[in-house]
Formats: C-alpha cells, sequence, structure tokens
C-alpha cells in the first residue's frame, strides 16, 4: 500500500509540474513579447525625426494654415534629410579613400621590408599609434608655416569664447556670431577650454614653471579666466587650437596649443605671454575725409589714451586740402588728454594706400615694433588691441583679422525716427553686416617682418590690390598666417566711389565691395522689390475700403 500509494501520489504531483511549467512559459513568451514591443518603440523613436516645435506654435490659436505651407514644411524636411545623406556619403567616399590609402602604404611598406630584411624603416611609417598621432603634428601647420599657392589656400581659424562662436561661413542658415546650438559643438568647446586649464594648472616637467632651482607658485586659473579661443581644422591632420587666459586687470596672459589629430588632444605647448611693454604703432594712410578722421580720433582717444596707452599713432597724410584741420584735431587731442605718443607725415603725392603705409613703416626709428595697418572707417576696441599683440610674434606670426563690416545705416534703421549712434550699431547680426573675409588691409605685424617680406608693391596705385599682394607674400614664407574673424574689429559704412582710372581688376573689386557693403540679402529684396510691394498694399488698402462701404 505504501509503495502503491507512493506511486499514487508521484502521478498526481505530475500534472501540477507540467502547470508550473506552462505557466513560467507563458511568463517567458510574455516577457519576450514586452521587449520586443519596447524595442519597436525605441526603433521608431530614433527614426522619426524631430517635430518642429515652433512650426507647431506657430499655428495654435491661430486658422489653420493652407496646403501650400506643410507641402514647404515636407520640402524643407526632404531637403534636410538630403543634405544629410549627402554629407554621410562624403564621408565615407573619404573614409573609404583614406583607408585605401594607408593599405597600399601599408602594402608599399611590408614589401620594402620583405626586400631590406628587417631594416628599419622608422622614418619612413610611424611604428605604432603614438607616433602617428605625433607625425600629424609635424604635418599640420603648428610651428611653421606653410607655403601656400595662393590666398584662398590658406585655412582660416574661427574664434569662440565661452559663450559664442564667430564663424566665416554662414550660408543662408549659419550667423556670423552665434551660440554652439549642437550639442556635440558645446561639449567640444568645453573639453578644449577644460584640457588647456589642466595644461596650465597641473604642468609637466620642462615647462618652464621653476627658476633657480625654486619652484614657482603659480595662480590657479578657472573657465572665468578665458579670453578667447582660435581653431581650425585640417581634413587631412586635425584640428588646432589656439587658446588664451588671463586675469583680471593683469597684463600676463597664458596661451595654449593643443592639436587633435583625430584622436585625443595632445599638448603642443604652453608659454607665458607678457604683453606688458608691447606697444603698438598704428598707421593710418589719409587723404580728406577730416570729418571720418575726427570720429575716429573720439575712438582712439577712448580705447587707446584711456585705457591701454601702450599705442603710437602715425598718421599718413597725402595733399593738402584738409592737413591743416588733420594737424588742429592731433593737436587738440594731445593738449586735452596730454598725450603726445602721434606722428603726422605730410606727403605731397597722389594717395595710395601701401605708399602711406610703407612710409608710416620706415618712418619708425626706434627698433623693432608691433604695427597695426589701418584705416580711418574702422573702430576697434581694447580687446582687439590685446588680441593683435597675442596672436603675432617676430619672426614667426602674423595676423591678419576678418573685420565685421556695418551696413549702411540708412537702410538697416530706415524704419526708425533716428539712426541710433554709432556705439549701438556695432553687434553682429545678418542684417547689420558681413565678414569682410574678401579684404586683406587690416593686419597686425612686426616691422622687421614687413621689411624682410619686401613690404608693399609700391607700383600699385589707387584702391585695394596692395593688400592682396602683401598677404600672398607672407602665405608664400614659412610664416604663420593668423587669418580669423575677430569680434572687436569694425568697419564703418561710407559711400564708395570707384574712380575711372582704376585699373579692370581694381575697378571690379571696388565695385564688388560696393555692393556687398550696401545692405543684406533681405534688405536689398526690399528694395527692389519696393513697387511691387507698395502695389500690393495699395490694392489691400482698395479692398477694404470698399467692403467698409458695403
Amino acid at each position: 500500500m505504501r509503495w502503491q500509494g507512493w506511486i499514487s501520489s508521484d502521478l498526481f504531483m505530475m500534472p501540477r509540474r507540467g502547470w508550473l511549467l506552462q505557466g513560467r512559459l507563458r511568463w517567458l513568451f510574455l516577457g519576450v513579447f514586452l521587449l520586443l514591443v519596447f524595442l519597436l518603440f525605441t526603433y521608431l523613436l530614433e527614426c522619426t525625426p524631430p517635430a518642429d516645435v515652433s512650426l507647431a506654435l506657430t499655428g495654435f490659436g491661430s486658422e489653420p494654415y493652407g496646403k501650400e505651407y506643410y507641402q514647404a514644411i515636407l520640402q524643407e524636411q526632404e531637403e534636410r534629410h538630403l543634405n544629410r545623406a549627402a554629407s554621410l556619403k562624403r564621408q565615407i567616399a573619404q573614409l573609404k579613400q583614406e583607408l585605401q590609402d594607408m593599405s597600399e602604404k601599408l602594402k608599399i611598406l611590408q614589401d620594402k621590408r620583405d626586400l631590406d630584411g628587417h631594416a628599419d624603416t622608422r622614418d619612413q611609417e610611424p611604428s605604432d599609434l603614438l607616433e602617428y598621432l605625433h607625425s600629424q603634428i609635424d604635418k599640420a601647420e603648428v610651428n611653421t608655416g606653410a607655403r601656400l599657392p595662393s590666398e584662398y589656400a590658406l585655412v582660416p581659424f574661427e574664434s569662440f569664447t565661452t559663450t559664442k562662436v564667430y564663424q566665416l561661413e554662414m550660408g543662408l542658415t549659419r550667423h556670423p556670431e552665434e551660440k554652439p546650438v549642437r550639442k556635440d559643438r558645446r561639449d567640444e568647446l568645453t573639453e578644449v577650454i577644460e584640457a588647456g586649464l589642466d595644461v596650465i594648472n597641473n604642468p609637466n616637467e620642462g615647462d618652464g614653471q621653476e627658476e633657480d632651482g625654486m619652484t614657482v607658485q603659480k595662480p590657479i586659473y578657472t573657465e572665468n579666466d578665458f579670453i578667447e579661443g582660435l581653431y581650425r581644422t585640417e581634413r587631412d591632420k586635425g584640428t588646432l587650437y589656439e587658446l588664451f587666459y588671463g586675469k583680471d586687470g593683469s597684463e600676463d596672459f597664458q596661451h595654449v596649443t593643443l592639436f587633435r589629430p583625430f584622436g585625443p588632444l595632445m599638448k603642443v605647448a604652453s608659454v607665458s605671454v607678457d604683453t606688458t611693454g608691447i606697444s603698438i604703432n598704428i598707421i593710418v594712410p589719409l587723404s580728406g575725409r577730416t570729418e571720418t578722421f575726427s570720429q575716429f580720433l573720439l575712438n582712439f582717444r577712448e580705447v587707446c589714451i584711456h585705457h591701454d596707452r601702450l599705442v603710437h599713432l602715425t598718421v599718413v597724410y597725402f595733399g593738402q586740402e584738409g592737413l591743416a584741420e588733420v594737424k588742429s584735431s592731433l593737436e587738440k587731442m594731445a593738449r586735452m588728454e596730454n598725450f603726445n605718443n602721434y606722428t603726422l607725415i605730410p606727403v605731397h603725392e597722389e594717395f595710395s594706400r601701401g605708399r602711406g603705409l610703407d612710409i608710416g613703416a620706415h618712418a619708425w626709428g626706434r627698433g623693432d615694433v608691433l604695427m597695426f595697418f589701418c584705416d580711418v572707417d574702422i573702430y576697434f576696441t581694447t580687446e582687439f588691441l590685446n588680441t593683435c599683440r597675442l596672436n603675432t610674434s617676430p619672426n614667426k606670426r602674423v595676423f591678419y583679422p576678418v573685420v565685421f563690416s556695418l551696413y549702411n545705416p540708412a537702410i538697416v534703421y530706415g524704419n526708425m525716427e533716428l539712426t541710433p549712434p554709432i556705439e549701438q550699431q556695432l553687434i553682429h547680426k545678418k542684417d547689420a553686416g558681413f565678414w569682410r573675409d574678401f579684404g586683406f588691409g587690416m593686419t597686425c605685424q612686426y616691422r622687421s617682418d614687413f621689411l624682410n617680406i619686401g613690404g608693399f608693391d609700391l607700383e600699385v596705385k589707387g584702391w585695394g590690390v596692395e593688400d592682396v599682394h602683401l598677404y600672398r607674400k607672407y602665405l608664400r614664407s614659412d610664416l604663420i598666417v593668423v587669418r580669423t574673424p575677430v569680434s572687436g574689429l569694425f568697419h564703418l559704412w561710407h559711400e564708395k566711389q570707384c574712380a575711372d582710372e582704376l585699373t579692370p581688376e581694381q575697378y571690379r573689386m571696388c565695385i564688388q565691395s560696393k555692393a556687398m557693403n550696401e545692405a543684406s540679402h533681405s534688405h536689398l529684396g526690399m528694395l527692389v522689390f519696393r513697387h511691387e510691394i507698395e502695389s500690393h498694399l495699395r490694392k489691400q488698402a482698395y479692398k477694404t475700403k470698399n467692403k467698409s462701404e458695403d
């Protein structure tokens, strides 16, 4: 009976175990099903393009949009995806080409090793990743300039602060000054600033932080001490970063150079830059335009006399008409400000900008000096003078800042009763101005470099071309040319006259400058279509009047 009872009990338990097993399988299948649903939901979220909130809000509480509106939205999204796809295709093609090139190099290297045995080929090809990354620094234009064929071959820098990026390539969607909206762009700049701080606050041995066998106690720098940075990317090498840090009220700056050779950042150099004794000779060629010169002196007094003071002004004046007025303005400024660091050089010749700058450079007789070639319609800030000092070095670097050129205020502020003062016009907006990236007239360089390179081509008369000739000389030398938009340098609008005596090339450049200098694309469009707009307004007024009479 016990055996039978045990058998009966066991037989009774077998169905219960089956039920338990079936229950577990049901839960397992349910869990797998829920997991698949979750993965499908996640996939849909990733693949669905984000909705444009601004567009959704625009139609809230208003009349429904027409068919054309939604077609425009669909077309815009389609173009965005097509552009993104084209960009990815270009990147894939570039990577494939680089992979193919590296494969061919490795094959050639292997063939040479097979022929030469175990010969040392270290000088021909890096043997490991670290050596390869360092070779990228040697190839890039970091420690020495590269000889370039033309002014268009140079890769310009773009400048940035902790909150803004100043960029040249705007297109129709980017702005000359903007906040880094994309997260990867913000993270990149934040990482670079923090890496520069780490280099300064935690120097390695050999960075020049010891004097007479004793460790020098240096101040700790923070993100608030970051002044500005420059960066540019050479597609086949990496990204170069030039970072500047400084304490408030101090003239001692820290200059950190970092390089990202398609990999982690690498410290190139970390040096202290003392700008205490670096004086700037501002050279201004002038002929007539005495009212504009008076406005220039107001800016000069505020920036150079009241704040900087390490500045000498050289005015090279062509002709007799207006000379007495210019001389009187300088003497008045000298009396009021107790400032005598200026030189007025009268020249009885036909005006030539290159000739005037050349005369001003040779007139300096106190050794080497940092020169700023300036025009009378330029407005600059105190920060720009330090930028000029930090980005130049004798026999190594010359600085070619890109000026932000302001449009005609009569057009920009035409809907206002009064045009705002100049100080309120100094903004980086699309409708206010543009980066004058085709102009090379404003430059900071040491006198010794200017003389060694041969100076201006004095055969060039009149407007424009002599600046490009000098710029090309530096590009074809071993000096590093720093080209970047600068937030503290503005070209004030003035009416241009293109003389008949100019050569065809000079006249074309003058007309191009005149057209681009007048107004933005949207403002010019409003002027071109103003008759059509006025006609539309009259028709609308007529319809409204008829409805009211009915």
